[in-house]
């Protein structure tokens, strides 16, 4: 199911690089593959389909995610200007709602799988900071999916994904800027309040 053209391990304990950073002890390529590799388990698990299971599925598919996915990073950065005037409780306010929206809108992308095989092309390597460059294949049509980290405490954070060409964070953050301007950050909470309780709520059968 998985075809892995190309895996660049680090492999053995956590080196220095030229830059003063210090790498994990497996590769940012290998990180994403095993987030990877752990969420089409659970999607293949047929246990895990049945009707009476779908919630569980959900919320074992966003701790998966969870983990490997630095929302405050990701939230931070949707908020250039705005977050360090924030306080510290509306920064957690504001993470919350945004890891709970997005985790439920990713997590219906990923149960949308139908069999795509995941190409793992590249890596390249700043620092801190990496990107991985995958190719979701299926039989009718190719789509680039490169995955930016960020090394912290000797592990690999995914902070922001592009996807055909499209930066997740620079769409939310425009978007975000947008109803900033429009309504007011106050307006953006209530919104994204809202989308975030309707994510919880059960999705009907297609």
């Amino acid at each position: 199911m998985i075809a892995a053209l190309t895996i660049l391990s680090s492999g053995g304990v956590p080196a220095s690089t030229p830059g003063g950073a210090v790498l994990a002890a497996v590769s940012p390529t290998e990180s994403v593959k095993r987030t990877t590799d752990e969420v089409l388990r659970i999607l293949d698990d047929r246990e895990m389909q049945r009707s009476a299971r779908l919630m569980e599925r959900r919320k074992l598919l966003e701790k998966v995610i969870a983990a490997r996915f630095d929302y405050r990073e990701m939230a931070k950065r949707t908020l250039p200007t705005r977050w360090k005037t924030l306080t510290e409780a509306e920064q957690k306010e504001f993470v919350d709602l945004f890891q709970s929206f997005l985790s439920s809108s990713y997590a219906d992308k990923i149960e949308g799988y139908a069999g795509e095989q995941i190409h793992y092309l590249a890596e390249r390597l700043e620092g801190d900071y990496a990107e991985v460059r995958t190719r979701l294949v299926s039989e009718k049509t190719e789509i680039p999916i490169d995955y930016r980290l960020m090394g912290k405490s000797e592990e690999w954070f995914v902070y922001d994904v592009i996807a055909d060409g499209i930066s997740l964070v620079k769409n939310y953050r425009s978007q975000f800027d947008k109803i900033i301007r429009d309504s007011g950050y106050p307006e953006l909470v209530e919104d994204l309040r809202k989308k975030s309780k309707e994510a919880k709520l059960p999705k009907p059968k297609k």
